[in-house]
């Protein structure tokens, strides 16, 4: 001391005052011999490691201390007192009175005073909380980069920095996904912004969007044209902010490259609406002349008898069926938007009723709802009966229930189906009746997907057909 004095004699502070602080402060501080034997423990030990000071001293220190620690702890002691002048820090392990293990993080000091501090000083602190939080946060990084190497979808994350009304965002990682979709690297774009790297144009899109983001404070999602490549050009994408203290520090992006899917969209509703050109051309350009063609002849054979006449009316019928199945399979393949609940058995009434059945019965096994379009169901049921019945004798047993996985069935215990033509009856033309149009099954199974359901053909429960529809995606059962 400058005054000449110890600290044991500084009047001021009074006698044996270091002694008085190390009680007081929450770090536990601890004196060990060259040997590693503990002479001294502050009372903080009580608190941390649920010890009496008594019941430590004397002990050696590395007895309390992690058998997989002991060596880092030794090699910290040994730099002290190789180097007096300096201090070690170490993380260890210490066994908690009720046989737990604590993280301690001690820092250890030389003897500063032979009068004062015989051995080395250790001042610490329990650390466990850190270590825990540290080691789930490892676990954290592990499985996110597990995540973001594994993951078939694309992933991208921006840093957000805002600058009073302004708000900046930098690329920061991209996933493998997303190199190898893209063909751009992280290390190319990391710190720039969207409009550097796909140019002011595209960029102020996107900006857009993670503005709207910021906005809501919550994930959005969205589909997005951005020109990468031929391939790679409509996404769909998901993105959701992470708050830090009540402010958004980063976005997480997740994308898919839905090209295909967008261009088969725009193919389909082509389709659909060359569909709907040709479905007004025979609504308005053939019905008419078909229907004059066949009042006139519905006229002549009242006022005369021809041989040739009922051979023409039952052309112009057939050609009239024709008509009214192609209207309904152009109609039935855009896809249900708007749905309802509707009771199957009132449902199959109403079909039955309205199909020539002659003597043949109809079952249902099962009280249940679906959820779907009515009007296009009609279509369903009135056709699959008219086949059960075509196909089955005019005294065949329909039955109708539901399935166990979610889902309908129609079944009828008529000849059946061979295995190897169940694809077939489904496809556009095919008839096995004389005077068919072979629209039916196709017509069933059009409006079927067009629901989001499936459809297949399978042996009933008595041996006949039987066609079951799965609703697991949509329209399920209530």
């Amino acid at each position: 001391m400058e005054d000449g004095t110890t600290p044991r004699e500084n009047k001021k502070y009074g006698p044996d005052w270091y002694r008085v602080l190390t009680e007081q402060i929450d770090d536990l501080i601890t004196v060990v011999d060259t040997d590693g034997t503990i002479t001294y423990v502050s009372p903080a030990v009580t608190r941390i490691l649920g010890y009496d000071p008594e019941e430590l001293v004397g002990y050696e220190g590395y007895d309390f201390v992690h058998p997989e620690d002991r060596e880092r702890n030794a090699d910290a002691i040994e730099t002290v007192l190789s180097n007096p002048s300096t201090s070690e820090t170490v993380e260890v392990r210490f066994r908690h009175a009720n046989g737990s293990w604590r993280w301690i993080e001690a820092t250890i000091r030389n003897r500063l005073d032979d009068d004062i501090i015989d051995g080395i000083l250790l001042s610490s602190r329990d650390i466990t909380e850190r270590k825990e939080y540290e080691a789930e946060a490892q676990k954290l990084a592990e499985e996110y980069d597990a995540l973001l190497n594994n993951v078939e979808d694309a992933i991208f994350l921006l840093n957000v920095e805002e600058n009073g009304e302004d708000i900046r965002f930098e690329f920061e990682r991209l996933s493998p996904s997303y190199e190898r979709q893209t063909g751009i690297k992280t290390e190319e774009v990391q710190g720039q912004t969207p409009r550097d790297v796909f140019g002011e144009e595209q960029g102020a899109e996107l900006e857009a969007n993670y503005h709207r983001c910021v906005n809501a404070g919550e994930s959005i999602s969205y589909q997005e044209e951005l020109q990468v490549d031929e391939g790679a050009r409509f996404w769909q994408t998901k993105l959701a902010p992470v708050v830090s203290d009540g402010e958004i520090i980063r976005l997480v992006g997740i994308t898919r490259n839905v090209t295909d899917r967008v261009e088969r969209e725009r193919k389909l509703r082509q389709q659909n609406e060359r569909l709907d050109e040709f479905a007004s051309v025979i609504s308005h350009d053939l019905r008419n002349p078909l229907n004059i063609a066949h009042g006139r002849a519905t006229l002549l054979a009242e006022e005369t008898e021809n041989e040739h006449l009922d051979p023409l009316l039952r052309a112009l019928d057939r050609m009239e069926t024709i008509v009214e199945d192609t209207l309904t399979l152009a109609r039935q393949g855009d896809t249900i938007s708007d749905t309802e609940s509707i009771h199957l058995t009132d449902l199959v009434g109403k079909c039955w009723a309205t199909v020539d059945t002659d003597d043949a019965a109809i079952e249902i096994a099962d009280e249940t709802t679906i959820q779907g379009d009515p009007d296009r169901l009609r279509h369903v049921f009135e056709n699959l009966f008219r086949n059960a019945v075509e196909h089955g004798g005019s005294d065949v047993t329909v039955r109708v229930g539901s399935l166990d996985e979610g889902g309908i069935y129609i079944e009828d215990d008529g000849p059946g189906i061979p295995v190897e033509k169940r694809d077939e009856v489904l496809e556009l033309g095919h008839s096995s009746t004389r005077g068919g149009t072979g629209f039916g099954l196709t017509i069933v199974k059009r409006i079927v997907e067009a629901h989001g359901w499936e459809l297949s053909i399978t042996d009933g429960t008595d041996g006949g057909a039987r066609f079951e529809v799965e609703m697991a995606e949509q329209g399920e059962l209530v």
